[in-house]
């Protein structure tokens, strides 16, 4: 219960007591207000001092590639190269030559590795054999309600004759996908594709032969390809995660980065796996990777 100054002063009269002087009922006063500290301050004469603002970093928004649809970022570039051949030895796979045309390698970034109708894939990237060397494509959605439009995009990309190649896709990354265009009411574009995923015959190769065979490792050790500030897959969520909620884009990018080198390896593989061992190494490395 609150007492005002006035009746605090009859009380004590009532009691005998004088009123109280005039520093002590100017305390009295002080303390009984709703903000107590703010007058004493006015009553000891003590000025609030002006904080200066602190300055607001400027955030780092920027993402490269063509808005193609709201949200929808692409992202397009060739690795020249005069030696494409038109088939490979299709041995290391246990079938016959296959042609390089209509070949397209392809990963996806996604929000988690548990799959499912909760995960989503936020990123595409794709390439293929065109004539000068190898053409890299990326898709990339800045909201969730561009995920549409990335689909069809991807969906134009595919023809009956396209043969997907992959590392652990068929049991990843085209589950994932399939899943994803049922959810968006889309008919799946990858259904009745021939699918080659380079994880089972790299296993077939080189398992045993070093630590295990993530694409990392067989980079390093079969290809000779050391990543340079490479933000690891297990990050990629929450790079994107981040930028959707405002953050710089900087991981993101990273991410573009990381996502490019992965379709490029692919193509490098499957020279490598294809080649005789004399010349594995020269077809190995017939593709540098630039920066997206």
């Amino acid at each position: 219960m609150s007492l005002s100054l006035e009746t605090l002063q009859r009380l004590r009269r009532q009691a005998g007591h004088a009123a109280a002087p005039e520093p002590v009922a100017r305390i009295a006063e002080s303390v009984l207000e709703p903000e107590p500290i703010a007058a004493l301050r006015r009553m000891l004469g003590i000025r609030e001092r002006a904080r200066p603002a602190l300055p607001v970093p400027a955030r780092d928004r920027h993402l490269p590639g063509t808005e193609i649809a709201p949200g929808l970022l692409l992202l397009e570039d060739v690795l020249p190269s005069d030696n494409v051949p038109d088939d490979v030895d299709g041995t290391f796979a246990r079938t016959g030559p296959l042609p390089t045309a209509g070949m397209l390698f392809f990963d996806t970034e996604t929000t988690g590795l548990s799959g499912g109708t909760g995960t989503r894939a936020f990123m595409v990237g794709a390439s293929d054999f065109v004539p000068g060397g190898l053409r890299v494509r990326q898709l990339l959605i800045t909201h969730l309600s561009a995920e549409p439009a990335m689909l069809r995009e991807f969906s134009r990309w595919l023809a009956e004759d396209t043969r997907l190649v992959s590392y652990n896709g068929r049991c990843y990354d085209a589950p994932l996908l399939a899943t994803r265009y049922r959810l968006a009411r889309q008919g799946t574009p990858l259904a009745g594709l021939e699918h080659l995923d380079l994880l089972f015959p790299t296993r077939r190769r080189y398992r045993g032969v070093w630590e295990n065979c993530r694409l990392a490792t067989i980079e390093r050790h079969a290809l000779g390809i050391v990543r340079e500030d490479d933000l690891p897959g297990s990050e990629a969520p929450g790079a994107w995660l981040q930028y959707l909620r405002g953050g710089d884009a900087g991981l993101l990018r990273r991410v573009l980065l990381h996502n490019f080198q992965d379709v490029v390896t692919l193509a490098r593989l499957l020279m490598h796996l294809s080649a005789p061992d004399t010349d594995a190494a020269e077809k190995g490395s017939m593709f540098t990777c630039a920066s997206p």
